[in-house]
């Protein structure tokens, strides 16, 4: 990891804008922050041919590096933390699993440190208030009915610093839950859910404003019951998670989504766990055993995909060269969207004059080359 000069101009890269791309484009850096326009002492990188774009923004990732956010220690959840910095992700929100609602509390208190000192942007609670029919990597002995007590008693443990909570919202006191949450400004996702289309109406009417891994750990479209999946797509409050590894979805469900929601109400997350730029291997999820093979992470017993082992500058590489989403696109999707969501975009998720100076160098061919953070290399290009 090299140091921070005072004035850096990074020259001739194409830099991908809220207003577009910009060819031959210029990022001026000073200290910590995005300048306006650079000093004349100031060091001069040229990145002709390449591309620099926001650092990524992941608000649902359970881990990497080896490490995991539900049960690491402190060292072990930075380690998590700078493994994904390796790979663009410079904001990042810790996910738990299902746990014990005092060991969920207890992790709350870590991971809300953490967030004070700003190596994360904050907590999502995944499970336990999760349905057991669409359980996926959860374990069903733990999983509860979403009490508006209790989701309250984890939010007082993370200490302000909750963001997200995923719910299986037709559960009863599921309604209660979502207006709790939005009551207070923290997200209310729906997934992990077997609702009716109706049902999930009636969340996102009640203030649901995400859906958790969109497809996966929920009932498929159907002609006749069309579920939670045509009406969180067509909800224009509702912001899109998926999962681009190719493994949790078809080419045509991310284009789906992206057709009926629009680059503007998708964001792409990892959902990784402790494997995630780390390899294969024998690991746990929560209370459950996880098998790695080929980079795909599935329980030990039942076979369930469990997470992901995703890093976003693979994301981000297969939506524009697989997918053929435009780059500008996938910049929404990844930087800019999550970033709205989290309320931290007054300080990342756009390349703008006083922000954080938090953004990622690719090559043409989309690979990953260079990181920065608050104006440091983390990998320098």
């Amino acid at each position: 990891m090299a140091g921070r000069a005072d004035s850096t101009v990074l020259a001739g890269a194409r830099v991908v804008l809220p207003t577009g791309t910009v060819e031959d484009g210029r990022v001026t850096v000073e200290g910590t922050r995005i300048a306006g326009d650079g000093a004349a002492n100031a060091t001069v990188v040229d990145l002709s041919g390449h591309w620099i774009v926001p650092g990524f923004v992941d608000m649902h990732n359970h881990g990497g590096g080896g490490a995991s956010f539900t049960s690491g220690t402190v060292d072990e959840v930075l380690t998590g933390v700078r493994t994904h910095r390796e790979h663009g992700t410079t904001t990042l929100v810790a996910s738990t699993v299902t746990g014990e609602m005092d060991f969920l509390a207890e992790r709350a208190g870590v991971l809300s440190e953490l967030v004070e000192q700003g190596d994360l942007a904050g907590i999502h609670f995944e499970g336990p208030f999760i349905s057991p029919c669409r359980k996926g990597a959860h374990s069903e002995a733990l999983l509860r009915h979403p009490d508006p007590a209790e989701v309250r008693k984890l939010m007082d443990a993370a200490r302000g610093t909750a963001k997200m909570f995923t719910l299986a919202t037709e559960l009863p006191g599921g309604i209660d839950s979502v207006r709790l949450l939005a009551e207070h400004g923290v997200i209310a996702a729906i997934g992990h859910t077997d609702a009716t289309y109706e049902q999930t109406v009636e969340a996102i009417d009640a203030g649901a404003t995400v859906a958790t891994h969109l497809y996966n750990a929920m009932p498929a479209i159907g002609h006749r019951a069309p579920g939670p999946i045509a009406a969180l797509l067509e909800d224009e409050r509702v912001t899109v998670e998926l999962i681009n590894d190719g493994t949790h979805l078809h080419p045509a469900a991310l284009e789906l989504a992206y057709h009926h929601a629009g680059a503007d109400r998708v964001a792409l997350i990892t959902d990784a766990m402790d494997a995630a730029g780390f390899g294969d291997g024998r690991y746990q999820l929560g209370p459950l055993a996880v098998n790695v093979e080929n980079g795909v992470a599935r329980l030990v017993e039942g076979n369930s995909i469990a997470g992901s082992t995703l890093t976003l500058d693979t994301a981000f590489h297969r939506a524009v060269t697989i997918d053929r989403i435009p780059v500008e696109d996938v910049v929404r999707s990844i930087s800019a969207n999550p970033a709205r969501l989290l309320g931290v975009d007054d300080r990342v998720g756009s390349l703008e004059p006083g922000k954080d100076a938090d953004l990622v160098v690719l090559d043409a061919d989309f690979r990953l080359k260079g990181v920065m953070r608050k104006g440091e290399w983390i990998v320098r290009p």
